[in-house]
C-alpha cells in the first residue's frame, strides 16, 4: 500500500510503498477514501525537516540539552550517531481521515466491517486505528466532510474549555481550519464573534458564517477593535487558534478581555506571559490538549478503556461524535473550507502548497477506488525491498536472520550489530509498515513485513531476533523455538514464571537425538571488552568479592509502557535484569538469596520501585548490590560498577573508563567510545549458530537471572503491600 512519509533530515516528502499494518485487538483496519492535510501542524513538520541543523537545534532547545548530557556520559561518536539516527527517521504524516472498515480487531463490537468511519488515521491507503479514535460517518455526510471530523473535535475541545454562554462576546485569533470551525461553534452557542486574521479570504469566510472580522494587516489595532466590539466592556473570552512564535496573541488577548475573562490556547504561540496582563483582571488562561480528554492516555487510546460519562462527559471520541452530529445537521459548514483536491499520487504537489506562495486552506487527498486498487492488494503485508543475490535455505552456512521489532534500540543498536556479523538480513517485521520499511531500507533487508507469523514460519529464515515490547518476548520465543529457529531475544526473557516455565519445558522435552535450537538473551554487558578485562583480573582471586552497581537510570514517566506491569513488566524486570546478569557473570557462582528495598511512600512518587536497592548473595560468599535509581541527575555516569576484593578496587564508568586501584600491572583501560558489548554479544550468538553451539550464555544462567529478577521484583512489591506502622 502507499503512505506519505516525511524525512526529518532532508524535508523531502515521499509516497512510499509499505506493508499493510497489523490489525491489533481493540483496533479497526480502515481503507481511506479521503484525508485532510492539517495545514498548521503538518507545515510545522515539513518546515522542521527542511531547516538546517542550526535551525533544527534552535527549534528544539530541550533536545539539544539532552544531547549535551548524553555527550558527557556516552561520548561524542555515540551521541552523533544517536542524533543522526533520529534525524534519519521518516515521519508518517496526517491525522484526519475518512474511509471504510476492512476489518475489526478482537473486542471491537461497536464498529463492523463495511462501516464508513472517520478517524485520526495517517495519510495512507490503509490505517489501523484504536476504536476510541474512530466514529461512524452519518449517511448524509460525505467522505470529504468527514475528513474534517478531527479538526472539528480540536476546535470543539477549545470551545468547551472556554465555556461560552448565550450572548457572550468572543474573539477567535487565527482563522485557519480550526479557527473557522471554532467561529461556527461559538455562533452556534449564541455568541457574538470577532475573527482576527491577515488573510482576506479567510476573513470573508468568517463573515459568511456570521462573524465580524478584523484584518490586522490593514493596520487596525486589534485591542481597540475588540473593545469596541464588546461595547467597551472587554470581551468575555479569546480562543487563540493561530500558529506563530510571537507572544503578541496572548498579550493582546489579555488586553481585550474583561475582568475575569477566559483565554484558551488551541494553536501554538509564544508563551512568555506578563504577570501584569493577568493579575489585575484575574484572567484565566488554559491550554487545550488536542481533541479532548483521553488524548495521550495509552489506557484510553490503545487499551480502549473509556472514561465514565458521568464523570467525563466529553472524551475525545465523544467530541468526534459531536462533530459528526453537527456535520449531519448542517450546523457546521466545512465544504466552504476546501480549497484544493489532489489524488494521493500528487501528494508532493499538495505539500508544496504549504511552503509555496499560493493561497490554500483545506487540502484534501483522494484515494483510488476498489476497481483500481482491490482490497487484497492493499492488504499485502510483505513487500520486497531488494532482489536476493543468492538462493537461501535453512541449512546455508550464513545465518539467515528475521528481525521482529524495529524500534529505536533495534534500529540504532541491534540491527547494525547483526549486520556486522555477516549474517543474511532477510526479513524485518514490525506492527507498522513505516518502521519496518525504514529499517529495511537502511540495513539492506530483502523484505519488510507486518506479518510476524510468516517471518517465523519462513523456511529460509533460521535465526529469529526478537526486539519487541516485553510482554511479547516469551510468546515469540516459544513460536520461534517450536518452528526450529535459533532465537536471540532482547531482555527480559519472560515477565512471569509461567512464561519462563514454557520455555524451559521446550528444552527439557526436546529429543536429544536432534540438536536443539540455540537461544540467547541480549545480556550484552557481559560481552563488553572492559567486562572481559575485569573478569580476567578477578576470576583467579579466591576471595569473596563486593560488587556495587550504581545505575543512574533516569526518570521514565509513570504512563510509559515500560512502567506498565502487563506490558513492560516495570523497570526491575525490564532493565535491572541486565545488572543481575552482569554481576552473576563476574562472580561466576549461583545467586542463593536476595534482599531488596525501595524509597518510602513519603517521597510522594507515583512509581517507587525504580528508586530501589537490592543485594544478591552468591554461593561463594560474595555480595553484589545494585542501586537502581531514577531520581538522579543526567550529568552523573549512567552506569558505574565498583569491585572491592582482597585490598584492590576496580571502577568502571559507563563502559568507557576502567580504572584499577592496587593492582600490579594494571592501572586503567579506557575506550575512545562507549562499548556495552552489543556487537560482541551478537557476534558470539551468530558464531554459535554457525558452529553448532554451545550457548553463548548458558541456559541455566539465563533462567537463573530471570528468576532472580522475579524474586527482586516480588520483594519490592511485598514492601509496597506491608501495612504502615502505627507510631
Amino acid at each position: 500500500m502507499k503512505q506519505i512519509l516525511q524525512n526529518q533530515k532532508t524535508g523531502v516528502t515521499e509516497i512510499a510503498g509499505v506493508p499493510c499494518p497489523q490489525l491489533k485487538a481493540g483496533h479497526v483496519l480502515i481503507r481511506n477514501r479521503t484525508t485532510l492535510i492539517s495545514a498548521g501542524t503538518e507545515r510545522t513538520v515539513v518546515d522542521f525537516g527542511k531547516a538546517n541543523l542550526i535551525e533544527k537545534a534552535r527549534q528544539n532547545p530541550e533536545k539539544v540539552r539532552m544531547l549535551l548530557d548524553r555527550l558527557k556520559t556516552n561520548g561524542l561518536l555515540h551521541t552523533v550517531e544517536a542524533a543522526t539516527h533520529k534525524l534519519e527517521q521518516r515521519i508518517a504524516l496526517g491525522y484526519c481521515s475518512a474511509g471504510v472498515v476492512l476489518d475489526v480487531g478482537h473486542g471491537v463490537t461497536a464498529i463492523s466491517k463495511g462501516d464508513r468511519v472517520a478517524s485520526n488515521g495517517k495519510h495512507a491507503e490503509v490505517v489501523s486505528v484504536p476504536l476510541n479514535l474512530c466514529v461512524k460517518i452519518a449517511d448524509e455526510v460525505s467522505y470529504d466532510e468527514a475528513a474534517f471530523t478531527v479538526i472539528g473535535a480540536i476546535g470543539l475541545q477549545g470551545v468547551r474549555l472556554a465555556q461560552p454562554t448565550l450572548g457572550e462576546s468572543f474573539v477567535v485569533t487565527g482563522l485557519g481550519l480550526v479557527g473557522l470551525v471554532t467561529v461556527q461553534f461559538l455562533l452556534a452557542n449564541g455568541c457574538r464573534v470577532l475573527g482576527i486574521d491577515v488573510d482576506a479570504h479567510k476573513l470573508s469566510l468568517a463573515r459568511q458564517f456570521g462573524a465580524q472580522t478584523l484584518n490586522v494587516s490593514a493596520g487596525q489595532n486589534p485591542v481597540n477593535e475588540a473593545m469596541a466590539f464588546s461595547r467597551g466592556r472587554g470581551v468575555d473570552g479569546v480562543i487563540i487558534t493561530a500558529a506563530t512564535k510571537s507572544n503578541e496573541p496572548v498579550h493582546q488577548a489579555a488586553q481585550m478581555c474583561r475582568k475575569r475573562g477566559r483565554i484558551v490556547l488551541v494553536g501554538v504561540v509564544g508563551l512568555e506571559l506578563s504577570r501584569d496582563d493577568f493579575y489585575e483582571k484575574e484572567l484565566s488562561f488554559q491550554v487545550s490538549c488536542s481533541y479532548g480528554p483521553g488524548r495521550y492516555d495509552p489506557l484510553y487510546e490503545e487499551g480502549g478503556h473509556d472514561y465514565p460519562i458521568g464523570f467525563v462527559r466529553w472524551t475525545e471520541q465523544r467530541n468526534l461524535e459531536a462533530m459528526m452530529d453537527l456535520l449531519e445537521s448542517r450546523k457546521v459548514d466545512v465544504n466552504s473550507l476546501i480549497s484544493h483536491r489532489f489524488p494521493l499520487e500528487r501528494a508532493a504537489d499538495a505539500y508544496g502548497l504549504l511552503t509555496g506562495g499560493d493561497p490554500y486552506l483545506g487540502i484534501l487527498l483522494e484515494y483510488s477506488g476498489d476497481e483500481e486498487r482491490p482490497d487484497d492488494i492493499l492488504r499485502t503485508r510483505t513487500i520486497r525491498l531488494k532482489e536476493p543475490d543468492l538462493r537461501l535455505s535453512a541449512t546455508d552456512l550464513p545465518p539467515v536472520v528475521g528481525f521482529i521489532g524495529a524500534g529505536d534500540h533495534a534500529y540504532r543498536v541491534l540491527i547494525p550489530a547483526f549486520r556486522k556479523t555477516g549474517a543474511v538480513m532477510k526479513t524485518i517485521a514490525a506492527s507498522t509498515g513505516t518502521s519496518c520499511l525504514q529499517a529495511g531500507r537502511k540495513y539492506g533487508f530483502r523484505e519488510a513485513t507486518t506479518d510476524t507469523n510468516a517471518l517465523i514460519n519462513d523456511p529460509e529464515v533460521n535465526v529469529v531476533v526478537i526486539a519487541t515490547r516485553h510482554n511479547t518476548h516469551a510468546h515469540f520465543v516459544n513460536l520461534a523455538l517450536k518452528a526450529g529457529k535459533h532465537v536471540f531475544v532482547e531482555k527480559p526473557l519472560a515477565l512471569s514464571q509461567e512464561e519462563l516455565n514454557e520455555i524451559t519445558r521446550f528444552y527439557s522435552s526436546h529429543s536429544p537425538a536432534v540438536p536443539a535450537p540455540l537461544i540467547t538473551v541480549g545480556f550484552n554487558r557481559r560481552f563488553a571488552p572492559q567486562t572481559q578485562k575485569i573478569k580476567s583480573l578477578i576470576e583467579g582471586m579466591n576471595h569473596p568479592k563486593c560488587l556495587i552497581m550504581t545505575v543512574n537510570a533516569g526518570l521514565v514517566p509513570p504512563d510509559h509502557w515500560t512502567q506498565d506491569p502487563a506490558v513492560g513488566g516495570g523497570r526491575i524486570l525490564g532493565e535491572a535484569c541486565h545488572f543481575i546478569d552482569l554481576l552473576r557473570y563476574l562472580i561466576g557462582f549461583p545467586i542463593i538469596s536476595a534482599q531488596a528495598a525501595m524509597i518510602g511512600e513519603g517521597a510522594g512518587e507515583v512509581v517507587r520501585n525504580d528508586k530501589a536497592s537490592f543485594t544478591l548473595i552468591f554461593a561463594d560468599g560474595s555480595l553484589g548490590t545494585v542501586h537502581y535509581l531514577a531520581n538522579g541527575h543526567r550529568s552523573f555516569p549512567k552506569e558505574r560498577l565498583e569491585i572491592f576484593c582482597n585490598g584492590r578496587i576496580l571502577q568502571l564508568d559507563d563502559f568507557k573508563k576502567l580504572k584499577g586501584y592496587g593492582w600490579h600491572g594494571f592501572k586503567k583501560f579506557n575506550l575512545w567510545r562507549q562499548d556495552k558489548g552489543h556487537a560482541a554479544c551478537a557476534a558470539a550468538f551468530v558464531k554459535a549458530v554457525r558452529e553448532g553451539g554451545p550457548f553463548p550464555i548458558p541456559l541455566s544462567e539465563m533462567v537463573e537471572v530471570t528468576e532472580v529478577s522475579f524474586l527482586v521484583d516480588n520483594l519490592l512489591k511485598r514492601q509496597d503491600n506491608l501495612p504502615t506502622p502505627v507510631v
